[in-house]
């Protein structure tokens, strides 16, 4: 640039802002406005005035919301940043919050099924929930990609995503024998991990507790979770022993540490509690177990549901796992032989009185109707036999689901103050938390109690979960994430369902946006099904 040219910009520059300053003294000219993300723009769908908790754990803010196809393209103030919108919802009063995320479900049959009334996972929406996580306990496919190629063709009404399960894999592998694993056994369960991994799974998950994964060691596991860790997924657990069964539940926690730690992978624990009375006031001792873990540098999370009741089978509540070996068949065996039955008896016992006995044990979901609805107690007075003999007729009959009571509130309540724990339903036929856990964290433990503040309680729903999970882009309500948004109203936010009636939905949410869609409009269910097949 000559200097002719450079003089004349340099008095253009000057004049501008001579004219600038004078337009201002005469109250002529309005500066713009600096651009705040979506300004100008149209969006598809505007949240206004609602006092947004984004998941961060930042305190709450009235703020508003503008959503652009499946992303966030706007948080903050819509009328000075002159934000306009196909539709707008006033959220007035309401709370707005990243979806839920809920990392362990037992959904995967829900999803994966033909029934549109299923796959449209409603109980889950009208919680607020999002993305679920399924595959848990051990129970996750291996052939990962089939499962997400179906829920891509039929349409899911949630976002979902997958745990290739261990369950599985040893079972495909080895069936139900408790022998230890050969070393072609091992190379077999690796490639069925590798393979779930490589097709999209975030994780492994296993059932420790369960049949046949009961009868693996420690270093089987770890074996198969290094191939997980391979790919940066996480090892998600239901504990060995969540009491006094085996190995106690504080050796069952450390097993897991172990795991994650040797495997190099984060290690999760489901459904974390203190089951039956042996061993009810020893939450501290586990918190203090998972702490000192955490300080020495292993990545150690837990999920927890706020019922005092689990969720389980008459079977896995009672049997001892030795007769479980080789399946059904082999069980009825057993209970025909005199001997081996007056064993079976013995060790169903104890079992029972871990579970704190016979009334704890309610019957939530089988097809013989005649004893759902009823607890074990109940059942064996009815038939004249003792309830270890009612159980084992249950048993051998199909089996049945069952309400466990066993758990203390003072334990609930020391974990879920945790900042490593989040929330998790467990949900499952006949349980009232597959429709109720969040909206009763809420109105339980943040509106009553409160345990929780509502900034704690959204983090705990959301963007902890993505972040442990690996899930990216969701679980925040910020500029570029997703859209999923749940919008609620604080004092009506609260579950219906009971033991009694566990298909109750929860009331309060008013809306739920799934990938940019509006799949709970005014607190109606739209039959929108915006779901996506989540990966890692």
């Amino acid at each position: 640039m000559n200097n002719s040219i450079r003089a004349g910009a340099t008095i253009q520059r000057r004049l501008s802002h001579v004219a600038s300053t004078a337009l201002v003294a005469c109250g002529l000219f309005v500066p713009a406005m600096r651009p705040l993300g979506a300004q100008g723009t149209p969006a598809d769908l505007l949240i206004r005035n609602g006092r947004v908790i984004d998941g961060t754990g930042a305190p709450a803010r009235s703020a508003d919301v503008a959503i652009t196809g499946d992303r966030i393209t706007f948080v903050g103030d819509a009328t000075r940043a002159n934000v306009r919108a196909k539709r707008t919802i006033d959220a007035r009063g309401l709370i707005v919050t990243p979806g839920f995320i809920d990392p362990h479900t037992h959904t995967l049959e829900d999803l994966s099924s033909d029934d549109p009334r299923r796959r449209a996972n409603t109980d889950y929406l009208m919680q607020g929930v999002t993305t679920v996580i399924t595959g848990n306990d051990g129970g996750g496919p291996y052939d990962v990609a089939r499962t997400l190629a179906k829920w891509k063709a039929d349409g899911i009404g949630s976002n979902g995503a997958l745990l290739v399960g261990y369950g599985s894999v040893r079972q495909a592998v080895m069936g139900m024998s408790d022998a230890r694993a050969e070393g072609a056994q091992l190379d077999s369960m690796r490639a069925l991990v590798g393979k779930g991994m490589r097709e999209g799974a975030l994780g492994m998950s296993t059932g420790l507790y369960y049949a046949p994964q009961s009868y693996a060691t420690t270093d089987e596991v770890i074996a198969l979770a290094k191939v997980a860790a391979t790919y940066g997924g996480i090892y998600d657990t239901h504990l060995r022993d969540e009491s006094s069964y085996t190995v106690g539940l504080l050796a069952a926690i450390r097993e897991a540490i172990r795991i994650g730690h040797e495997a190099g992978l984060p290690s999760h624990i489901s459904h974390i509690k203190a089951l039956g009375t042996d061993v009810w006031g020893r939450a501290d001792s586990a918190i203090a177990i998972i702490e000192a873990a955490r300080k020495a540098g292993d990545k150690v999370t837990a999920n927890q549901y706020p019922y005092t009741a689990s969720g389980s089978s008459v079977g896995a509540s009672l049997l001892p796992r030795w007769a479980e070996v080789g399946g059904r068949d082999s069980l009825r065996a057993r209970v025909a032989d005199p001997a081996t039955k007056a064993r079976l008896v013995t060790d169903m016992t104890e079992n029972l009185r871990r579970r704190g006995g016979a009334k704890s044990l309610l019957i939530t979901s089988t097809r013989d109707t005649s004893i759902l609805g009823r607890t074990l107690e109940d059942i064996a007075k009815a038939r004249d036999v003792s309830p270890v003999e009612a159980a084992i007729q249950i048993v051998v009959a199909g089996d049945a689901s069952v309400a466990s009571f066993n758990m203390d509130e003072k334990d609930i309540v020391a974990f879920m103050r945790q900042p490593w724990v989040m929330t998790g339903s467990d949900g499952s036929a006949g349980h009232p938390r597959k429709y109720g856990t969040f909206p009763k964290k809420w109105a339980e433990y943040v509106r009553v109690k409160q345990v929780l503040t509502p900034e704690q309680f959204v983090r705990q729903s959301s963007a902890l979960t993505a972040e442990t999970f690996g899930i990216k882009d969701r679980g925040v309500l910020a500029k570029g994430k997703y859209a999923d948004v749940a919008v609620f109203d604080d004092a009506t936010f609260k579950d219906r369902s009971t033991y009694q009636k566990p298909t109750e939905l929860a009331t309060g949410v008013r809306y739920v946006v799934v990938n940019g869609k509006l799949a709970v409009d005014a607190g109606a269910y739209t039959g929108v099904v915006a779901g996506v097949g989540i990966t890692r």
